[in-house]
């Protein structure tokens, strides 16, 4: 009988974890901090994680272990080169978020695109109660239909966004972050050109040498005005401190799901209230729609009952 040990499962959101119990004596804890990991994976075979990071120095006191799941795609906070030394196989699931991140990256430019924030306080506030007409109009509002959308990582959240953007009629182009990606569907751009033509970008590469601080204090004064930026990547590819001071001059906008440390900091410079317009901010949640988290169930599960038999 295998022992399992989910140490995050608050990071699963609301969800049946009895499905487990088929494998063995399962066990699992809403958060775990790093001194908690011994003492919970002591006796574990399997240990499911999402986000607590599983280094050499912990991999080495827990003896009995023989598989890590993640529940996620990336495999960031997992030593692979040691577990695979020591013989642990570890396993992620990979393409459960398609669909729910492309669709919250389009909702993001939706927003922007629409003003909605704005509006929705025009009306909430009692202004639009108090006006002389039956409208109220404040630029800018835009149809996406033949504006520019570059993508940042063509992979295939980054090809399926371009998907939905070209249905709303807009121009799709891309930049690769490796220089590996040829798609001839596309046209490819340099990076610059990218952000110098652009009405909305968005951001679909991992975290790696090649995209940390890649949109920066340099790169960042070339987009035009009214351009729409959204990461939902990684946290770490743009400088948020940066793009939070070019924000108080420059108009134009910001969406961002992921940031490069998350929770968000109580005093994060994205949280300054001169640039709140101009901002989209959500709990790195891109990921976790409905049917995302049960395909990302059904995918740990299956690299379990592979592992076991």
């Amino acid at each position: 009988m295998k022992n399992i040990v989910l140490l995050d499962s608050q990071t699963l959101g609301e969800c049946d974890l009895k499905v487990f119990e088929q494998f063995g004596n399962f066990t699992h804890y809403p958060t775990t901090n790093p001194q908690e990991i011994l003492q919970r994976c002591q006796d574990a075979h399997i240990i499911l994680t999402n986000k607590v990071i599983l280094d050499a120095d912990t991999l080495a006191k827990l003896p009995k272990l023989e598989l890590i799941c993640i529940t996620a795609t990336g495999t960031n906070n997992v030593d692979l080169e040691y577990a695979k030394q020591k013989g642990i196989a570890v396993k992620n699931v990979a393409g459960y978020s398609t669909n729910a991140v492309a669709q919250h990256t389009l909702m993001m430019a939706l927003y922007f695109l629409g003003n909605l924030g704005y509006y929705d306080n025009y009306c909430k506030s009692g202004e639009w109660s108090r006006s002389a007409i039956f409208t109220h109009i404040k630029d800018p509002i835009r149809e996406l239909d033949g504006l520019e959308w570059g993508i940042i990582g063509l992979g295939t959240i980054g090809q399926r966004v371009a998907h939905l953007a070209q249905s709303f009629g807009a121009k799709v182009s891309y930049h690769s972050t490796s220089g590996n990606n040829k798609n001839a569907q596309y046209p490819h751009k340099d990076l610059d050109s990218l952000l110098r033509t652009s009405d909305v970008i968005s951001i679909h590469a991992p975290l790696n040498l090649q995209t940390n601080n890649l949109l920066n204090a340099n790169n960042l004064t070339l987009l035009k005005d009214h351009t729409i930026l959204l990461n939902v990547g990684r946290g770490g590819i743009v400088n948020e401190a940066d793009i939070a001071h070019i924000l108080e001059s420059k108009p134009f906008y910001f969406g961002t799901d992921v940031l490069a440390k998350e929770p968000m900091e109580s005093n994060h410079p994205l949280l300054n209230p001169k640039i709140a317009h101009k901002l989209l901010i959500t709990p790195h949640y891109a990921w976790a729609y409905d049917k995302a988290r049960t395909r990302l169930l059904e995918g740990v599960i299956k690299n379990i009952a592979e592992f076991v038999k």
